[in-house]
């Protein structure tokens, strides 16, 4: 016996969907800043987004990140700091002081490009 349940699902997605040519699996970009912000992000992707975000910030010359990564039970922190003792042009990373997230995110210090100054490289906000 045969449905007719998948063909009406996809008529009916599509007569909704306000955009039914996006591709729900293509890769988004996500600008680059000092800050990188994992809420956003499926658990499952977490390692890559975290991997290319790191390359992508060495590639542009930045030297001090904050990778906010949540409190939670530290399944994230642990996998983002996994990551951070793996990758070559990370020379530090530690919990960001309370009032840029606690343990929550995570500073990174990324090797120096040439011609930076560390009193630019401060990822947390000043008051």
């Amino acid at each position: 016996m045969t449905s007719a349940w998948p063909a009406a699902s996809t008529r009916a997605m599509s007569e909704f969907d306000p955009n039914p040519e996006f591709d729900s699996d293509a890769a988004i970009r996500i600008p680059v800043t000092d800050v990188f912000d994992l809420h956003s992000i499926p658990p499952r992707d977490v390692k890559a987004a975290v991997e290319g975000y790191l390359e992508e910030a060495d590639r542009l010359g930045l030297s001090a990140l904050r990778i906010i990564h949540g409190r939670g039970i530290g399944v994230q922190r642990e996998t983002v700091r996994k990551i951070l003792a793996r990758t070559p042009f990370v020379i530090d990373f530690r919990d960001a002081p309370a009032e840029a997230g606690g343990w929550g995110a995570t500073i990174v210090t990324l090797r120096f490009a040439e011609g930076d100054s560390v009193e630019n490289t401060c990822p947390v906000d000043e008051p």
